[in-house]
C-alpha cells in the first residue's frame, strides 16, 4: 500500500521548487527554433499572447450508419472515430476535390475515459490533411459508431473570453494556459450544465501518454484543440483527458480544467483534479501526453527535456520518488494496481500508448527525473 500523501497547500505547490526553480525551468522559446513555425492565430512560442485570436473549432458529429460516410463543408484537419467492439481491423479513406484516396488502417487508439463512464471501446483521432470527406470500414461486430469531422485551423476567428498577458509558470515550468492554446470553455458544458464536474484527490502516481497524432506537426496548438474536441464532445468526457500536453518544440500545454486559481492541474489545496486518461484509475493519477506518435520514433530532444523537467517539478513538489514502485489505490472505488511511480499508459489498460519506443525509454526517464531532483537538492 502506498503511504498516504497529505494535500499540499497552495504555497507548497507553487513554491516547493524554491531556489531550485532555475535548474528546473524549461523555456519553450529556446527550443522552438527547430520546430515548424506556428500558424497564424496560434500561441507564440513562449506561451504569451494570442496572435490574432483563435480559429473557432468546426465539427460535425454523426452517429450510426451516417458516421461511416461523412462529407463536410470545410477542410477536415482530423477525423475522430469511436465504436464498441473489436479494436483491430478498422480503416478509413479520405476524399479530396473529387478524388478518393486509398483505404488506410485506423490505429487502435488509446483507452481512456472517466471512471465509471461507458468505455469508448475503440477509437482514433486521424489526421485528415484538409480532406472534404471520409468513409469508414469497421470490423464485424462494431456498434455504437460515432465519428466527427474536425477543423481547428480554418474557422472564423473566435474572440477570447480573456486576454493572455504573457508566459505562465508552474513550479518553474513555463506553460501555455488553456486560454493561450484556445480552449473553448463552453465545450465543457452540455445543456448548460458542466458535463464532468471537477473532483480533486492527493497525487499518487504519474502516467506518460502519446496522443497518437501526426509527427512534425506544423500547428500543435490546433492539434491540442482537436484532442479537446474529440475527448470533450465526441467521446462525451466533458473535457480533455490529460493534465498536461507537450509538443515537439517542448512547449507545455495546460490540459484538464482545474479552476480559476491559476494553478494548473491542482486545486488551491494542492490536490490533483481527476482527468480521463486511464479509465478506472483516474483519481490521484496525473497524465502527461506527448503530441505525436512514438511507436517507431523517440520524442524530440526538446519534448523529452520538457517531460523530464515537468515530471521532476511534480514529483518534487509532491514529495514522490520517481524511481519508486507503488500500489495505486483509486480513492473513489478502491480499485488497486501495482505500478511504477512514473508509468506508461499500457501499464494500466490494453493499449499501445505511449508507443513502443517511448515505453522502452521509461526506465531511463525515471532515472533522469531522479537525477534532476538530486541536482536541485544539491546532492
Amino acid at each position: 500500500m502506498p503511504q498516504a500523501q497529505p494535500a499540499l497547500p497552495r504555497r507548497t505547490v507553487l513554491g516547493a521548487i524554491g531556489a531550485g526553480a532555475v535548474a528546473l525551468a524549461v523555456t519553450p522559446a529556446a527550443s522552438a527554433a527547430a520546430a515548424p513555425a506556428a500558424a497564424a492565430g496560434t500561441p507564440g512560442a513562449a506561451g504569451g499572447g494570442l496572435a490574432g485570436g483563435v480559429p473557432q473549432t468546426r465539427a460535425i458529429s454523426p452517429a450510426g450508419t451516417a458516421a461511416t460516410r461523412v462529407r463536410a463543408g470545410f477542410p477536415i484537419r482530423y477525423a475522430a472515430v469511436s465504436w464498441q467492439g473489436p479494436r483491430r481491423g478498422a480503416s478509413i479513406r479520405f476524399h479530396r476535390a473529387g478524388e478518393t484516396g486509398p483505404w488506410q488502417p485506423l490505429p487502435a487508439g488509446c483507452a481512456g475515459g472517466p471512471d465509471g463512464h461507458e468505455s469508448a471501446g475503440a477509437g482514433a483521432l486521424v489526421a485528415a490533411g484538409g480532406a472534404d470527406g471520409y468513409d469508414l470500414h469497421l470490423p464485424d461486430g462494431a456498434s455504437r459508431v460515432r465519428s466527427a469531422a474536425i477543423d481547428t485551423a480554418h474557422g472564423p476567428v473566435r474572440a477570447q473570453a480573456r486576454a493572455v498577458a504573457g508566459p505562465l509558470s508552474f513550479c518553474g515550468v513555463e506553460y501555455l494556459s488553456r486560454a493561450a492554446w484556445g480552449a473553448d470553455e463552453s465545450k465543457r458544458f452540455k445543456d448548460g450544465v458542466e458535463n464532468s464536474p471537477v473532483k480533486y484527490y492527493p497525487l499518487q502516481t504519474l502516467t506518460v501518454h502519446h496522443t497518437d497524432t501526426v509527427n512534425a506537426d506544423p500547428d500543435p496548438a490546433a492539434s491540442v484543440r482537436a484532442v479537446y474536441e474529440y475527448h470533450a464532445v465526441t467521446l462525451d468526457w466533458g473535457d480533455i483527458g490529460y493534465h498536461f500536453l507537450i509538443d515537439e518544440a517542448g512547449r507545455v500545454y495546460e490540459g484538464r480544467w482545474s479552476g480559476d486559481d491559476g494553478i494548473p492541474a491542482h486545486d488551491a489545496a494542492g490536490n490533483v483534479v481527476t482527468a480521463f486518461h486511464t479509465s478506472g484509475f483516474n483519481s490521484g493519477n496525473l497524465g502527461i501526453a506527448l503530441l505525436g506518435t512514438l511507436s517507431g520514433q523517440a520524442p524530440t530532444g526538446a519534448a523529452r527535456r520538457s517531460l523530464t523537467v515537468l515530471l521532476g517539478a511534480l514529483t518534487r513538489a509532491h514529495g514522490l520518488d520517481p524511481r519508486a514502485h507503488t500500489t495505486f489505490v483509486n480513492p473513489v472505488n478502491g480499485v488497486t494496481r501495482p505500478v511504477d511511480m512514473i508509468s506508461g499508459h499500457r501499464d494500466w489498460l490494453a493499449t499501445d500508448c505511449p508507443g513502443g519506443v517511448m515505453y522502452a525509454s521509461l526506465p531511463q526517464l525515471r532515472a533522469d527525473v531522479a537525477a534532476l531532483g538530486r541536482a536541485v537538492r544539491g546532492g
